[in-house]
């Protein structure tokens, strides 16, 4: 796998950093199992440059130092998930992303939610951003001043690890995020490049004039066109320009420079050896960047992620990565792996494509969109998995390319209109309330803002006092969760979303967050509010125990797990999405209708593959079916779906 003299030089530089005595020895075999690639991966970025060498020396004591620093607890839960193989496949995990404080004020008081959370079926939670962040310039915690603490107003690095402790002990999984693409302005490596340290400079993608930054320019998008116009922010202090992708506040690492690398390797390590299951990267696919190109999703970008897969592996192997890669299908499959390194790059990909077309087909009534994009998708390699979801923090892109809508026949310039014009609720008829978010007066691009409830009609609904539509709107909610949890992956529900939130105002108040109407579907929790879950007949209660359902379901049922088993059947309608998820001891079909209408389908989509079963149980309705002889189709109502295991 490696040659004699790389065997020889990595077992020097490990022999000077620990005996491997005992259980060492398991870390002893895997670092020398994946030096080649290692080295390989590492040497591909920074063989030429001047400190690369010395870099290296420091990245193996970087991966020891992690290793030796982990908590034997966190050793036997990483042997444990080796037990399982690929622990992260299952269909018992189900996941909620909340932001602490508006979910229940701070960490210590999370403590106290999480029987709440099991009840809804929740046992995998993503805490968005708690590290400390300037309060006026957080980009929601994604501006990092300081990596290593917690934000005061979530609470400590202690709380966390009471947080930690009670959710292990409740077999209960953490995910967190690590920003790797930049720092805030205010980070202590930013001050230090503000005050004219040359080293931390090179932290950062610094320029003494215009010129280097307007090539970039040349080909580089604007990321927030209206709330922060531009790539690069002039730095007064030292007389130099920086690059700001985001936001003017986010200075941009430089990872042309090996010490940023290993700095925020030893961050990565930081969050594992906390006990995080899951690290969350945010924007991956802007962390390499070179002239005369877009900076997005460059080759060096997935070496980088690929690395940092490896070093994982090596030292804390129970932590799997999730690349927040938000692209189109062909680009979103890279970062998984390709080649030697398929499946061993990021084990997470957020299903963005799949959650975006689920919107389209609600729109339109019509799934056609939805299948043209499915070749793509099922690209997806064993061994990753999707987190699958409707809502979530960030706002809603229609980014899918544009041959899967003109498939149709529709234009896709035209089809992208009505969407945002639907969701904005401007559309005749639109029972949505929704915003268009980061909208480009330039190339008319923009993308959609607004709850799961709010985009479903239930807003307008109850503004109307009208119970039809809030029916109908709680119809579409669980349909369009149901095919979320129920396509392979692992579900992630946004907070709120299980109570049927709307749209929540106050953010224009806020002058650190009116800027940003994304803040809109990021509600404050209402804990009063939630004893509606027991009474019947109310929105709440509906939703809620719809959601619960799901999840009850999915967990029983052994074929949604993600086994790459996923097989989507011919449609007999434009309007009904239908699939088959197959093991060799259970065979299941969903059927989901996107349409207003009722929809009757024949019993020959249960015939398609293999010998068609004689009986059907619906697992959602309770409803059990003698094929072809109970009645001649199979009826699906209004935005209404089913789950039927063959018997």
């Amino acid at each position: 796998m490696y040659n004699y003299a790389l065997y020889q030089y990595i077992n020097g530089l490990l022999k000077t950093e620990t005996d491997f005595a005992g259980a060492d020895n398991l870390f002893y075999a895997r670092f020398l199992a994946n030096a080649s690639n290692i080295l390989s991966l590492y040497n591909s970025l920074y063989q030429n440059h001047p400190k690369g060498q010395e870099v290296f020396n420091r990245l193996v004591h970087t991966i020891v130092k992690a290793y030796k620093g982990r908590r034997s607890v966190l050793k036997e839960r990483d042997d444990h998930k080796s037990a399982e193989d690929h622990w992260f496949l299952s269909n018992h995990l189900a996941g909620m992303s909340l932001y602490v404080d508006r979910f229940c004020g701070d960490i210590a008081n999370l403590t106290t939610k999480l029987d709440y959370l099991k009840k809804l079926g929740i046992n995998f939670l993503h805490l968005m951003p708690i590290f400390e962040s300037p309060k006026d310039e957080s980009d929601g915690g994604y501006a990092v001043s300081n990596f290593r603490k917690i934000d005061d107003r979530f609470g400590t690095l202690y709380d966390l690890h009471l947080l930690q402790e009670l959710m292990r002990r409740n077999n209960m999984y953490l995910m967190m995020d690590i920003v790797l693409n930049h720092t805030s302005a205010k980070h202590d490596w930013a001050r230090k490049a503000r005050e004219g340290n040359k080293d931390y400079q090179d932290y950062f993608y610094f320029f003494d004039n215009r010129i280097l930054p307007d090539e970039y320019d040349r080909s580089m998008p604007e990321i927030f066109p209206e709330s922060a116009p531009g790539n690069f922010t002039f730095v007064p202090e030292c007389d130099k320009w920086v690059m700001t992708v985001f936001h003017n506040y986010q200075w941009d690492l430089n990872y042309t420079n090996p010490m940023v690398f290993v700095e925020m390797m030893d961050n990565i390590f930081f969050y594992a050896n906390l006990g995080i299951d899951l690290l969350r990267i945010d924007a991956p696919a802007f962390i390499w960047k070179q002239p005369g190109t877009s900076c997005q999703n460059l080759p060096q970008a997935h070496t980088l992620l690929q690395l940092i897969k490896q070093c994982v592996q090596v030292a804390t192997p129970g932590m799997a990565l999730l690349g927040e890669a938000i692209v189109a299908p062909r680009e979103i499959m890279k970062y998984f792996g390709t080649g030697r390194y398929t499946a061993e790059e990021c084990d997470f990909a957020y299903h963005a494509t799949q959650m975006a077309l689920q919107w389209d087909a609600l729109a339109t009534g019509d799934i056609r969109v939805m299948m043209a994009a499915q070749r793509e998708i099922l690209g997806k390699p064993f061994g990753t998995s999707w987190i699958t979801y409707t809502r979530s923090h960030d706002d809603i892109g229609l980014g899918y390319e544009d041959y899967m809508i003109e498939e149709p026949g529709w234009n896709a310039f035209g089809h992208r209109n009505f969407l945002k014009d639907y969701y904005a609720g401007i559309f005749p008829g639109s029972p949505a309330t929704g915003a268009l978010f980061s909208s480009n007066p330039k190339t008319g691009d923009a993308r959609i803002s607004g709850t799961l409830a709010s985009l479903c009609g239930l807003e307008s609904a109850l503004n109307n006092d009208d119970q039809n539509a809030v029916s109908r709107s709680i119809d579409k909610i669980l349909m369009m969760q149901a095919l979320s949890f129920f396509i392979g992956g692992m579900p992630m529900l946004f907070y709120g979303d299980e109570l049927g939130y709307t749209n929540d105002y106050s953010y224009l108040k806020d002058p650190g967050k009116s800027y940003d109407n994304r803040w809109m579907h990021r509600p404050v929790i209402d804990w009063d509010r939630i004893k509606q879950i027991e009474i019947r007949g109310t929105t709440e209660q509906r939703i809620f125990s719809g959601t619960q359902k799901l999840l009850q379901i999915r967990r029983k049922l052994p074929a949604l797990a993600d086994l790459g088993n996923l097989v989507w059947l011919t449609p007999q309608s434009n309007h009904v999405a239908s699939f088959m998820r197959i093991t060799e001891e259970q065979k299941l079909y969903g059927l989901f209708n996107f349409s207003k209408e009722r929809i009757f389908i024949s019993w020959y989509v249960f015939k398609e593959h293999g010998i068609p079963p004689k009986q059907l149980f619906d697992h959602w309705n309770q409803v059990r079916y003698e094929v072809g002889t109970d009645q001649e189709y199979l009826p699906l109502d209004p935005y209404s779906f089913c789950l039927m295991e063959a018997e």
